[in-house]
């Protein structure tokens, strides 16, 4: 026994501050010698993954509920029997190590176990976005060379053009169907032990496509506990508590929530669909101490008129994409100092974490980066530039991706990865993103950041959303234009926002362009499609 538990530590390589973190988080704790017995047991078989995960659960407390979705709830003991189950089903259609499995699934049981299936026998895993088009799921099934795609029946209409070859699940059906299902694949399997070790598959994630065609990232799998203590640094989550995930768990940033919530053996609430009014009965309801949402998600949470108190929540847990300072100080105003903001990227996991203290402050900020994360702000030949000058922003941690699957990868310097942003960290080092550095707009031979002009934007009443991005001008090369979302009822003109923008910054700055719509255009974790803004 204490060769095994030698094994296991040597394994996830714990550094002191690692472990004090995950002792004060709780998920390092004394356990009877049984229940030890059956985490060694499930390290030995599937090594530090999600796989292990649940078979931690089901070995530490296998009747704690692991998830509740719509269709009720399953404890830690009953996923880990259903995803071994599934792991025969899958081997059964001829899914094994290397195979690639796509996911086109919402927030629900099926795509929880259909990866966890694949990790237990060694299949890649590509997670695809739900608002990806008929086209773009036909190339991205193509170019990863897909064998199995499980995918949720509304999306049947859009798969018309996937190969035939591809076999195809039901993961989720509104009502009666004839077709494989998810169920029916676990149902018919058996349970019997599966091979130990299997080679480590990878979970392939699809960048957000914001500015261009989504690209596949490959996606590591934890070495250890090392990346989970990372984040525990920052936000104070504790093991076993329940936790409201509608943040899209195929995205970086769901997916992450799903993993860190897995090492804490906390409860995941999942719903199909983002709904304010159910998201917050979810939170008073099941007691959530945590909820990870995209920004936009907690903007439309905050705007809800019938807010019911929520004393459990501890942790307000936002990323995915920029969080307005307005967001930000409403968050903090009307339910306290619950607010983490986590700025990070597909390829780079995460770069820094804003606590509650330093939004109130600087509601702007990024945050500082946590431990074991090393953060450089560069300039164009690679050195540092001083604090208040932006820069390019590299970042180095345990979970940088490993390259995109069509063999390009992102600019490293001195071990650390451009995260393709831009921006500055101020006298106490607080990092500040000024936006993506393709995004810059010279106008009039000057450089005009927009996410400045959007925050600056974001702040002024009658203002609900705002984007700022530069178009074609045959005098000025690009010109500035902003695409305003008026708060209902304002009554707020062009020359309003043109003249807030001169009053405090630079005349450059001000958009020659002001519209107004009803929405912006949004992927489905809450992305601004600037490209489709700029083509308009």
């Amino acid at each position: 026994m204490l060769d095994a538990v030698r094994t296991l530590f040597d394994g996830i390589a714990l550094p002191a501050w690692s472990l004090a973190t995950l002792v004060r988080a709780g998920v390092v704790r004394p356990m009877r010698p049984d229940r030890l017995a059956g985490v060694l047991a499930g390290y030995w078989r599937w090594d530090v993954t999600v796989a292990w995960g649940y078979a931690t659960g089901a070995a530490r407390h296998p009747e704690r509920l692991a998830l509740v979705d719509d269709l009720g709830p399953l404890t830690y003991a009953e996923v880990d029997e259903r995803t071994t189950r599934l792991a025969h089903g899958l081997a059964g259609l001829g899914v094994g190590a290397g195979t690639r499995v796509a996911v086109l699934c919402r927030n629900h049981r099926g795509f929880v176990e259909t990866v966890t299936a694949c990790v237990k026998i060694g299949a890649h895993s590509v997670l695809l976005n739900t608002g990806l088009s008929a086209t773009q799921i036909a190339t991205v099934l193509r170019e990863q060379e897909v064998v199995v795609l499980v995918a949720d029946d509304e999306f049947q209409p859009l798969l018309t053009a996937v190969d035939g070859a591809v076999h195809r699940i039901t993961a989720w059906a509104d009502g009666p169907t004839d077709a494989t299902t998810l169920e029916r694949l676990i149902d018919r399997s058996p349970a019997t032990a599966l091979p130990r070790r299997p080679p480590r598959g990878r979970m392939v994630v699809l960048t957000s496509g914001t500015t261009g065609a989504p690209k596949g990232a490959r996606r590591p799998e934890p070495a250890g506990l090392g990346p989970a203590a990372s984040l525990l640094s920052r936000i104070p989550l504790r093991a076993g508590e329940v936790a409201a995930v509608p943040a899209p768990l195929f995205h970086t940033w769901g997916l992450a929530a799903f993993q860190i919530c897995l090492v804490l053996g906390a409860t995941l609430v999942l719903r199909r669909r983002f709904d304010p009014e159910q998201t917050l009965a979810d939170v008073r309801e099941h007691r959530c101490g945590a909820l990870f949402v995209v920004p936009v998600m907690l903007q439309r949470l905050l705007e809800e008129a019938d807010r019911p108190a929520l004393p459990s929540l501890r942790v307000v847990a936002s990323s995915g994409s920029a969080l307005s300072p307005p967001v930000a100080r409403r968050c903090l105003d009307e339910l306290g100092p619950v607010l983490y903001n986590l700025y990070g990227s597909t390829e780079v996991s995460w770069v820094s974490i804003a606590r509650p203290g330093e939004l109130r402050s600087f509601p702007g900020t990024a945050g500082v980066p946590p431990r074991g994360t090393r953060l450089e702000i560069l300039d164009e030949n690679g050195e540092r530039v001083p604090p208040g000058d932006t820069g390019r922003i590299f970042v180095a941690n345990e979970m940088l991706f490993d390259g995109y699957t069509d063999g390009s990868a992102k600019e490293v310097r001195d071990g650390l990865v451009a995260t393709g942003d831009l921006g500055y960290r101020n006298a106490s080092g607080l990092l500040f993103v000024a936006g993506r550095d393709d995004e810059m707009i010279v106008s009039g031979g000057e450089n005009v950041h927009p996410g400045e002009v959007e925050d600056l934007l974001a702040g002024l009443p009658g203002v609900r959303e705002v984007a700022v991005v530069g178009v074609p001008d045959e005098q000025f090369g690009h010109r500035l234009a902003a695409y305003v979302v008026r708060e209902p009822g304002a009554e707020l003109d062009g020359e309003a926002v043109r003249e807030h923008v001169r009053e405090h910054l630079a005349r450059f700055s001000v958009p020659r362009e002001v519209a107004f719509l009803d929405a912006l255009p949004r992927n489905a974790t809450g992305k601004v499609l600037k490209r489709e803004l700029a083509a308009s």
